[in-house]
């Protein structure tokens, strides 16, 4: 039995975000869960640069590693999930993990980069308290 699939639905209900960006790092696909977790919606998103949701002390870094992809065509983050800090439209912190996959045209040329990210904000927070918790016990059975 063959299976169909509406890319377009898909992308729409999937709890993920879901970001696409060009050759030069324009946005060009924003799905729902892109605009639920970094609060920019898809007309506020597309067309504008990555630089949108990423926090200003990285967007060197960033960029650097960007036009390396686009000009070696490896990533090393198409297995490895990558876990960085990210901002929403507000200006809150967010942190996020995702992972990468390269997109070529059908003559094979390397025309973009999708990602697909999910908000870890809530998880790194609790992880981050546990620590230091942890810590502080460990500070007292030490004393």
């Amino acid at each position: 039995m063959k299976t169909t699939v509406d890319l377009q639905q898909l992308l729409s209900v999937i709890g993920d975000a879901v970001v696409v960006s060009d050759a030069e790092g324009s946005i060009t696909l924003w799905n729902p869960a892109a605009e639920r977790m970094f609060g920019f919606t898809e007309q506020e998103a597309l067309g504008q640069s990555l630089d949108l949701i990423i926090p200003q002390r990285l967007q060197q870094r960033h960029w650097d590693g960007y036009r390396k992809t686009m000009e070696t065509g490896q990533t090393r983050y198409g297995n490895d999930v990558l876990k960085v800090p990210a901002v929403h439209k507000d200006g809150r912190a967010l942190s996020i993990a995702f992972t990468v996959a390269l997109l070529h045209s059908a003559d094979g040329a390397l025309t973009g980069i999708v990602a697909v990210i999910r908000d870890e904000t809530s998880r790194f927070q609790e992880d981050r308290n546990l620590r230091k918790r942890l810590a502080e016990l460990e500070a007292r059975a030490g004393a």
